[in-house]
């Protein structure tokens, strides 16, 4: 019976395939004519990207099917198949509204599904099958997992270093996130291993199928290491969306060059918000308002500038609402309008007294003096002779423009004019303001210099140049500082938004504690929460050994529920400090099968590196695909390994503020097997963890 039916789905994936080379081929036919006939490059895009997302569904074309009540059968895959003339669809897109049963119908709510089908494939052809039936009539839900056995083969099968989608194996907790149509800023709260990146990732591939327009608007995923963007990058290319910008908040001030550490305290000084107010006041501190007159020399005259005409100038232009060096040009062209205005008008008041003196300047003839002359010809204006006399209107409105372009355009009036209002950089107010020389800068100084791009230039740009995204995706949200967030919100002017993260796993000094509290002040009443329940990566086992670690840091914590359990229980190894790298790479030569993470502190990458006999420099990103990885903490979140070995897990508590979350991070890594190495003694969140004899 198995066979008839695989042989059933092999005729109709057959099918499949044979109409996507059917449409790939036209589309190349296509793309051929435009490039041809010099068709414009949108034009050529169109069928490239056509191609492209017919090669991208390529794999895993077919992955499931719903009988139906009604007696309809329906194949759900990776993308939309018709026939030609055709309204039934071959293959129904995992997005639209008529595949969501295949993800959520239960026992209890078969939603008029009778029986779900997964359909395994190993390129083109069919390997297995899973059946659910679902209309028993004394069938009850008990919370089990929707397509069991293909989720488990799933979670179960070896890591590659680079994580996949779960289009295939999506469950109805999950699904229901992914659809969420909410227009603000969806919080997507969930634990270790509740499948917290994949959910983003595949509400992106979604929102982009329901909403064309993002397309055009540009979507942005935020990650919290380029080694993160690295792990997830054939995710959605592997969904068909290639157009998503990936990058880390440092990507986003693309030039500054992230080159020190630093101290934890410093660090959460400088992500905290109110810093943004203490730049503003910088900025503003650098217009100076003088109680005197400002002498301006221009063509060796001196005009006056008084402090009332300053004054109404730099109020006006703080009206105006734009950034410093913006505003600084429109307070400038105030001040020399005043300027230009009243040597227009001591050049032609210029009369004779009685006893024949000159007046306001004026030659002992009654005409413009040198400096007048001067004035006028630095303005590329020529006074004649005859023209040459005071007392009418010598200057057209030309003229007088050009007075006032030369005075703009004159050294000395514009150094006196930028004594009060100076020109201003990014760079340099972040440097000011800290006290730092502006060239070694650290990761939490880009979101500083990135507020104070947007008070001196309004420069919002990031890493391929577009200036805002139609909706922003942040993983591993929760180690965004308050600065962060506020760079993030000026490229997300609609605030749509898919964040997600887990408070307890937060690592930076400057992280979130409260989503409320760092959401809130952008969004309003646009903030909407939802948990991801269920774990169905880390084992019961290895979240039975964080208990203790929660239970300190974190009372009142729910752990997500594990859907699984591998019968092997974590276990710890005492050893000394001076053996500790030796005992590392001996036990992770027993911890075979599979990719291993040893993950450490800081300070002892370096002699671990040794023990294992890794060869990549330092400061170079570990590559995932790797059989063995070391990493931090903070370079392990959002990854999984089959195997993890902790090493000192003591000085990871200890060496940062939040070190309880960093080893919370580090145990919550395995699908498999989890080995803690500490010298000395355990800490006392570790000691119900079995101890291995040596």
């Amino acid at each position: 019976m198995v066979g008839s039916e695989i042989e059933i789905e092999q005729e109709h994936l057959t099918g499949l395939y044979a109409r996507v080379d059917a449409l790939r081929d036209e589309a190349a036919a296509r793309l051929a004519t435009a490039r041809r006939a010099g068709a414009d490059r949108d034009a050529v895009a169109v069928w490239e990207a056509e191609i492209t997302r017919l090669d991208a569904a390529a794999d895993g074309l077919c992955f499931g099917r719903m009988d139906l009540r009604d007696g309809r059968r329906t194949h759900i895959g990776r993308l939309g198949l018709f026939r030609d003339g055709d309204d039934e669809p071959l293959l129904v897109d995992w997005r639209a509204p008529a595949a969501q049963a295949f993800y959520t119908a239960t026992a209890a709510a078969p939603q008029g599904v009778r029986r779900r089908r997964r359909i395994t494939t190993r390129g083109r052809t069919v390997t297995a099958l899973d059946d659910e039936l679902l209309d028993q009539d004394d069938a009850e839900t008990d919370g089990s997992l929707v397509g069991e056995a293909a989720m488990m083969a799933a979670v179960t099968a070896e890591r590659t270093g680079r994580m996949r989608d779960v289009v295939a194996t999506l469950q109805a907790e999950q699904d229901r996130i992914i659809r969420n149509e909410h227009r603000g800023a969806l919080v997507v709260q969930g634990g270790p291993g509740t499948g917290k990146t994949a959910v983003a990732l595949h509400r992106v591939a979604y929102l982009l199928y329901r909403h064309q327009h993002l397309r055009t608007r540009g979507v942005l995923v935020v990650g919290p290491s380029r080694i993160f963007l690295d792990y997830i990058g054939q995710v959605l290319p592997g969904l068909g969306e290639h157009s998503v910008v990936t990058a880390t908040i440092a990507d986003l001030r693309p030039g500054v060059e992230v080159s020190r550490v630093d101290p934890p305290g410093t660090a959460a000084l400088k992500g905290s918000a109110v810093m943004a107010d203490r730049l503003a006041a910088a900025v503003r501190a650098r217009i100076r308002v003088p109680d005197e007159p400002v002498e301006v020399e221009f063509e060796r005259q001196v005009l006056r500038l008084d402090p009332d005409t300053w004054r109404r100038a730099v109020r006006k232009a703080g009206r105006t609402g734009l950034p410093h060096n913006q505003a600084r040009l429109v307070c400038h062209r105030e001040v020399v309008e005043v300027l230009a205005q009243r040597l227009v008008e001591d050049m032609e008041a210029v009369v004779l007294t009685d006893t024949g003196e000159a007046i306001d300047g004026g030659s002992a003839d009654g005409k413009l003096g040198e400096a007048d002359l001067r004035a006028l010809a630095a303005a590329g204006v020529v006074i004649g002779q005859d023209d040459a006399g005071g007392g009418g209107d010598m200057l057209d409105a030309t003229d007088e423009a050009a007075l006032r372009d030369a005075l703009l355009a004159d050294t000395g009036v514009q150094t006196a004019l930028d004594r009060l209002w100076p020109p201003l950089t990014p760079e340099g107010v972040v440097a000011d303001l800290l006290g730092e020389p502006g060239r070694d800068w650290s990761a939490a100084d880009v979101p500083l210099l990135d507020e104070a791009a947007a008070l001196v230039d309004g420069d919002h740009r990031h890493a391929d140049g577009r200036a805002t995204f139609g909706h922003v995706v942040v993983d591993e949200a929760q180690e965004l500082s308050g600065m962060a967030w506020r760079m993030l919100m000026r490229r997300c002017p609609t605030r749509s938004m898919t964040i997600v993260g887990d408070l307890a796993q937060t690592g930076d000094p400057a992280g979130a504690s409260s989503w409320e509290d760092v959401l809130r002040p952008h969004v309003g009443d646009r903030l909407r929460l939802v948990q991801l329940t269920v774990n169905y990566r880390t084992p019961a086992e290895i979240m039975a050994a964080t208990a203790d670690l929660l239970a300190a840091h974190h009372p009142g914590a729910r752990p997500p529920r594990s859907v699984r359990s591998t019968g092997e229980p974590p276990s710890r190894v005492r050893t000394t400090a001076a053996e500790l790298p030796d005992v590392v790479a001996e036990l992770a030569g027993t911890l075979t099968g599979g990719r291993l993470a040893v993950i450490a502190p800081p300070t002892h990458l370096g002699c671990l590196a040794a023990a294992l006999s890794l060869t990549t420099p330092p400061d170079t990103p570990p590559d995932l695909t790797n059989p063995v990885v070391l990493l931090t903490p903070g370079q392990a979140k959002g990854l999984e390994f089959d195997s993890v070995l902790i090493a000192d897990p003591a000085t990871i508590l200890t060496s940062a503020p939040l070190g309880h979350n960093d080893l919370y991070v580090a145990m919550t890594r395995a699908t498999r097997r989890l080995v803690v190495v500490h010298p000395g003694p355990p800490p006392a969140e570790l000691t119900a963890v079995h101890e291995l004899p040596r």
